[in-house]
Order: C-alpha cells, then sequence, then structure tokens
C-alpha cells in the first residue's frame, strides 16, 4: 500500500506526524524569499508578495541575476556570509531599490540543498540602533544564570527575561517528558490571563516532524495566524526539479493544523526557541500573544542566544537536582564493590545486603534470580509470576537494562499484582546463567493536571471521512492515572549500570586468577603423574626382587627354618604380592592421565556385549542377570578405557552384592529433566549422553560418596567382598574425566546403588 504524501492541503491530526512542514511551498507574509543558484546567484524562484514589498512582479525578476537589483557591495557581503559561519553574520543589512525609493532589509541566507536561501524582512531601524539594549539585557541574564542552582530558578530567569526582551504577554519553558508529552515548568505572564504552569500537553500537540525541524533550526517565529500563505513562485525549482526544502528557512508557512491549535487557545502571534540536550529536543522556550506580532531579527538572535545558555546549563542544572539523594545512591555501589571484592559468590554478597540492594534505586521489593533459584526480600509477585516476568524480559531488549514505571502496560498480566510492581527495573547480569536482579515499585494512582482534554474532538464529515480536530479548550483538565509507579530516576538507573559494570569486573578478575590457578593445578598434576609412573615403575623392579628372594629362601631353607621362620617368610611373600598389586594400579592410574585418547566412534551395545561374555567367564558360579532395557547410543570414545570402565562398574556391582541373584542394570536417560534439579544446574550436559549401572547389591551411605572416588581407599576390610586395592572407582572416575564427563552415584544401603555417567555423543 503506497503511503499517503501529506502537505498543508490534506494535513489533519491523524496524518499530522507525517506532514512534510519542511516543503510547504509558501511563506509567511512579513517578508520575501528568494531561491538563487549557488554559482551565479540567478533567481530561481520568488514569492509571490515581491510586488507589494518592491513593486515587481514574480515573473519579471526570475532568471535574472540578483545583481541587477543590489549592489556589487551587497552581492559581495551575501558571498562572504555564504563563504563564512553565515549562522554568526547574518543578519546582513542591505538596500534594495526600485524605481521609487530604496528599502532596507534584514537579508539572512544560508547554502542548502546546493540552493541559496535570501530571505528579506524589512529593517526595524530603532530596534537596531537600540541593539545594544538588547545586548545588555542578554549579558545581565546571563550573569543571572551562573548564579542559580536549581533548574527551576534557571527557567524562571529566562521566561522574565525573554518576555522583557520581545514584550509576549506569555512566555513559557515546555519540558517534554519520555512519553513525547510536555509540562510548563516555568512561566512568565500578564496578570489577568490564565496560567499555564503546571499543566501537561499530549505528544500530538508537537507531532515528530515539528520535533525535528525544531532541532535543525533553533528558533520560529508567526507573527499573526490570520495570514495568508504566500505561494512561491515556480513551484517546483528550476535546477532540481523539486519543491524547495524550507528546513532552515525563517519565513516558512505553517502546518494549518498548528495554525487551528493556537487560535484555539486565543493565540495570535508566537514564538519558540528550542532547548537542545545532547542534539536532543529537551523543551521549547514558547511565546504567546493575543495581537499580532512581529519581533525582529535582532531581537529574535539575542532570544535565541539565551535558548543556547539555558540548553548549555541543562546538564548542570539538572545534576544539581536532588544532589544528597544522587550522592548517596552512588556510594551504594561502591560498598557492594568493597564486599563483592572479598566474596567468592556475588549472589551472596548481594543477598546478604538487601537493604542496600532496595536503597540504590529507592525500591520497594528486589529479587535475585541465580539460575533457577530466586532470593526476594520486601513486596514482590510471587516466585512463579517473576518466573514468568524473566520469561518475558528475555525477548524485550537486547541491553541489560530494562525498566519501565508501568509494568501493567507493557505486560498485561502484572496486572494482578499491580499494588506491589507496576514499577520495573531489572538488570541482566548474565542472561545465560539467567543472573538478573529485579527492583520493584508499588502503584502510585496520580491525577494529571491537563491542559484540556487531551481526546480529540472527532468530526464526521458529509462524504463520510472522519476529521479530528485540536481541542478547543485548554482549561485545567484533570485525569486520575493507574498502573503506574514512580518512574526511574536516571541517577538510579546511572547506579544500577555501575553496580553491574563492578560485578562484571570483579568477576572477571576472579575468574582470570582462577584460571591461572587452575593452569598451576593442571602442571602439578602432570607433573604428579610423572612422578607416579616414574616411582611407581622404578619400585617394581626392587619390590620384585624381595618377592623371588624371599621366594627362594622358602624353597632352599626349608628344611632348615622353624615353623615361625617359615610363616615369616610367607606374611613377607604376601605383603610383596599386595604392594605389587598397589604399585600396578598406581601405574595404570598415572598412566591413564598421560596416554593419547584414541577416540572413535563407537557402539556401545557392542563393547557391552564382550564385557558382559568376560564378566560372565570369570564368575560362572554366580547366579547373574544382566539387564539392558533398550538398544544404547553411539558414543565417541576410546574404546579400550571406556571397556575398562564398564568392567569395574559391573564387576563392583556383582561384587558388593549379598543377593542369591545378582541383578545389574545398564542403559542411559532420555533427557536431563528426569535428574535432580541440582545436578542439571551444575553439570554440563550439551552434546553429552547420560549412561547409567544400576544393581541390588549393598549400597553406599551417602557421606560415603565422595570418599570412594579416592585412590586406595576402601570402605570395607582388605579381605572383605573379594579383597582388591581400592583403586577401581579412581580410574574409572579418571576415564571418565579424561573424555570430558562426570561421574555420580544415588545410594540405599541395602536395596542398592546407581553410577550415573557421561560421555560425548
Amino acid at each position: 500500500m503506497q503511503q499517503e504524501f501529506v502537505t498543508a492541503e490534506n494535513v489533519n491530526l491523524t496524518n499530522c506526524d507525517r506532514e512534510q512542514i519542511h516543503i510547504p511551498n509558501s511563506i509567511q507574509p512579513h517578508g520575501i524569499l528568494f531561491v538563487l543558484a549557488p554559482d551565479d546567484f540567478t533567481i530561481l524562484q520568488v514569492s509571490d508578495n515581491i510586488q507589494s514589498f518592491l513593486g515587481y512582479d514574480a515573473e519579471n525578476v526570475l532568471s535574472q541575476p540578483l545583481a541587477n537589483f543590489l549592489a556589487a557591495s551587497e552581492i559581495s557581503s551575501i558571498k562572504q556570509c555564504l563563504a563564512e559561519d553565515f549562522e554568526h553574520v547574518n543578519p546582513l543589512k542591505i538596500s534594495f531599490s526600485n524605481q521609487e525609493e530604496i528599502q532596507y532589509f534584514d537579508a539572512i541566507v544560508h547554502l542548502y540543498d546546493e540552493l541559496v536561501i535570501l530571505e528579506l524582512e524589512p529593517a526595524q531601524e530603532t530596534e537596531y540602533v537600540n541593539f545594544i539594549k538588547f545586548y545588555n539585557l542578554v549579558n545581565s541574564c546571563v550573569a543571572k544564570l551562573q548564579n542559580t542552582i536549581s533548574l527551576s530558578d534557571t527557567c524562571n530567569i529566562v521566561v522574565n527575561e525573554v518576555k522583557k526582551l520581545t514584550g509576549f504577554e506569555r512566555v513559557m519553558v515546555y519540558r517534554f517528558n519520555d512519553d513525547g508529552s510536555g509540562n510548563v515548568i516555568a512561566e512568565s505572564k500578564i496578570g489577568e490571563i490564565v496560567s499555564y504552569l503546571g499543566l501537561r500537553y499530549p505528544a500530538t500537540d508537537i507531532p515528530l516532524p515539528a520535533r525535528k525541524l525544531y532541532v535543525n533550526n533553533w528558533l520560529r517565529i508567526i507573527s499573526n495566524v490570520d495570514y495568508k500563505p504566500v505561494e512561491i513562485t515556480p513551484a517546483l525549482n528550476p535546477l532540481t526539479n523539486r519543491i524547495v526544502d524550507l528546513s532552515f528557512s525563517t519565513l516558512r508557512s505553517v502546518s494549518p493544523v498548528h495554525l487551528e491549535y493556537l487560535k484555539n487557545m486565543g493565540v495570535t502571534a508566537s514564538m519558540s526557541i528550542s532547548i537542545i540536550r545532547n542534539k536532543q529536543l529537551w523543551g521549547l522556550i514558547a511565546c504567546h500573544d493575543s495581537r499580532p506580532k512581529y519581533v525582529s531579527y535582532e531581537v529574535r538572535t539575542a532570544c535565541e542566544f539565551l535558548g543556547k545558555i539555558l540548553s548549555a546549563e541543562l546538564l548542570e542544572k539538572q545534576d544539581n537536582e536532588e544532589l544528597d539523594y544522587k550522592i548517596k545512591i552512588q556510594n551504594i555501589p561502591k560498598s557492594f564493590i568493597e564486599s563483592i571484592a572479598q566474596n567468592n559468590n556475588f549472589i551472596d554478597t548481594l543477598v546478604q545486603e538487601e537493604e542496600k540492594l532496595l536503597d540504590i534505586v529507592s525500591a520497594t521489593g528486589v529479587v535475585v534470580s541465580d539460575g533457577d533459584d530466586l532470593i526476594s526480600t520486601g513486596n514482590v509477585p510471587e516466585k512463579s509470576e517473576i518466573q514468568n516476568i524473566l520469561d518475558w524480559l528475555e525477548y524485550q531488549t537486547e541491553d541489560n537494562i530494562y525498566y519501565t514505571n508501568s509494568l501493567p502496560t507493557v505486560y498485561p498480566q502484572a496486572k494482578e499484582y499491580q499494588k506491589s510492581a507496576s514499577g520495573l527495573l531489572a538488570l541482566a547480569i548474565s542472561k545465560i546463567q539467567r543472573n538478573y536482579i529485579l527492583w520493584f515499585r508499588p502503584e502510585v494512582i496520580q491525577t494529571v493536571n491537563w491542559g484540556g482534554n487531551p481526546v480529540k474532538q472527532v468530526e464526521n464529515l458529509p462524504d463520510g471521512e472522519v476529521r479530528i480536530h485540536p481541542r478547543k479548550s485548554f482549561e485545567l483538565w484533570q485525569e486520575t492515572v493507574k498502573n503506574s509507579a514512580l518512574p526511574w530516576k536516571k541517577c538510579e538507573i546511572d547506579a544500577v549500570a555501575e553496580l553491574r559494570t563492578a560485578i562484571i569486573s570483579i568477576v572477571l578478575s576472579k575468574a582470570d586468577e582462577l584460571a591461572k590457578v587452575n593452569l598451576e593445578l593442571e602442571r602439578s598434576n602432570d607433573e604428579l603423574d610423572s612422578f607416579a609412573y616414574i616411582a611407581s615403575h622404578d619400585l617394581k623392579e626392587p619390590l620384585r626382587g624381595i618377592h623371588n628372594y624371599s621366594s627362594f629362601l622358602m624353597e632352599d631353607y626349608e628344611d632348615v627354618l622353624d615353623e615361625e621362620g617359615i610363616s615369616k617368610l610367607q606374611t613377607l611373600i604376601r605383603l610383596t604380592q599386595r604392594m605389587e598389586d598397589f604399585i600396578d594400579s598406581l601405574l595404570h592410574f598415572s598412566r591413564l592421565g598421560r596416554a593419547e585418547l584414541s577416540l572413535q566412534k563407537t557402539d556401545l551395545n557392542e563393547l557391552l556385549d564382550g564385557v558382559i561374555d568376560l564378566i560372565r567367564v570369570s564368575q560362572p558360579e554366580t547366579s547373574l542377570e544382566i539387564s539392558v532395557p533398550r538398544r544404547l547410543p553411539n558414543i565417541s570414545c576410546d574404546r579400550i578405557q571406556i571397556n575398562e570402565l564398564l568392567v569395574n562398574l559391573i564387576s563392583n556391582a556383582v561384587k558388593y552384592n549379598k543377593n542369591s541373584c545378582k541383578q545389574v542394570e545398564i542403559g542411559f536417560i532420555d533427557t536431563v529433566e528426569q535428574l535432580d534439579p541440582s545436578l542439571r544446574q551444575n553439570m554440563q550436559f550439551h552434546d553429552r549422553v547420560v549412561l547409567y549401572v544400576k544393581d541390588n547389591g549393598i549400597g553406599i551411605p551417602q557421606k560415603h560418596y565422595e570418599n570412594i572416588f579416592r585412590i586406595f581407599k576402601r570402605l570395607h576390610g582388605k579381605k572383605a567382598y573379594g579383597g582388591g586395592t581400592g583403586a577401581g572407582l579412581t580410574i574409572a572416575k579418571k576415564i571418565i574425566e579424561r573424555h570430558n564427563g562426570e561421574i555420580w552415584l544415588e545410594s540405599e544401603v541395602g536395596v542398592g546403588t546407581t553410577f550415573f555417567f557421561t560421555l560425548p555423543t
């Protein structure tokens, strides 16, 4: 669908936010406009009112050089103005001659869209002569502004001084809110007219195209709302074949909707001066009068200067507002930083400092989200609602901070708990790990004073079309606003951003320290593996010698030795054999840490079949039931090591079992949701399969869950359950770790044990 091109002919309140107000192709009648070629100043276009000012018909001046009407020195001045910073050179004083007289004008010239725009306004000689008076007024105003502290005092001085300079009946400072609406925050007026101070006006009063032009052009004047627009001839520029862009013109004609708005307000003349902060339109100095009023360029320049001074003062003056409160909340993140730096877990610090956490943004409730865990204090929604808010937040913004003072408006479910959480300020510390801090504020029912009913008047036209008009009354109209909390202040948002930066900085610093420790630990482990390998390898030879010589003594001196001597030699042989078993286990364990893995795609079912056959052959007399409920998945592994892992786990399941029928089950888990939530939080399951070996054996007390994986650590006597070195589970754990997996268990004494472990798919 083609978008409607909105101009002065078809604009109304339904489409005024798209009106092309920069190309009205007409001007206000208090001056003349020329459009010139940039190279030789040929007159390409001219306003139709040239006849009333200079006595020439528009058709007679078109295509002629401007030099035919101005002296060479004045043409030179215009060229010099364009070559320099013309904002600081304008206005030029020039004379324009016709057959009867010489007329003097304030010439305002600028270059835009590769065209020279020359505007002439009749010179107000008396005001020009007294311009030094205006300079003194401005100078006095600047001195007063420098001595103010608050924004309110600054704005009050400006409106009073602009009123003195211009003589307008009413001068206001109009400040824009975040939602586009505006409030009158300062006013100077003559006594008998109604005050607008403190009233709010909807965003549609100043639509987006107008706001853009206010940023580009600091000042706009309307001398009389009843003016008849003066057309520009010809309508299309001969060089560009387009309507001339008047974005920077001072004579540019005004939108009919705005003129209707001013008439409804009882305003005949107006002037607006932009207040700009950080290249954004912060507000306006608005001047109104019930009579037609022309303000000379010199006075307008002085007023514009005051607008720029006010714009420059905004940053400092706004920072001075609630200075004590800002200092207070700025100190809170600093105390957090000290606490977090001393604590290994920043979440614990945040929870312990709950009062400070509330005070940092003057909230009545706060929730700290640590994965699936929620820690709250103060007045907050239910935990299930908090989880829903966190899910919703993931799709609201890519930024780390989100805030609203009317949560029910953007998230309708919040209407159920608006009394405690109409305001939300959310800080994402880590979206991946779901680390958030959520601050809440309660609903504050407010009364908003509007300048007239903001709901527009609708008119049904005979042809079936609908036209929306600006409101006709601007008297006080009150509205009760619900579902809203007190707005979050910029200083509060800044404090939250500072807190996040501090947390991230400290966490990264600790992570760097941990990485160094892990690197050193890895080096130490490599050295220990090397030492264990060398020590166990070198010990085997002398130990084997002791064993052999003890056997020789038994054979050669059996007849000589008495019974006690033979017993001691037998004990020595048993001890050396046991010692050799320990060294073999240690040597095998150290080799696991040093050997390169030979990873290959492996069918676990085929591998398990071989392991089961080996177990059955080694224990032929045992009543053993080994079950595999379903086919196991293929994995990527070192076949030899995983074979050993399965042998160890299944052998233990059979070994530590008192039942007449020993049962072992080998299988895997479909989804990690079947596991305990604490395991899901702390373990890595991506691209992993969770396998298990389950038995009906003697079980393991929970207090020994960690000990069983320590090398040579046995929970029973050395001869109980067939003896052994106690290295089997240590080796199993090492094999799993070499495959970047994890192993853990669940057990119940007298019922059985299940060993779980993860391997890469």
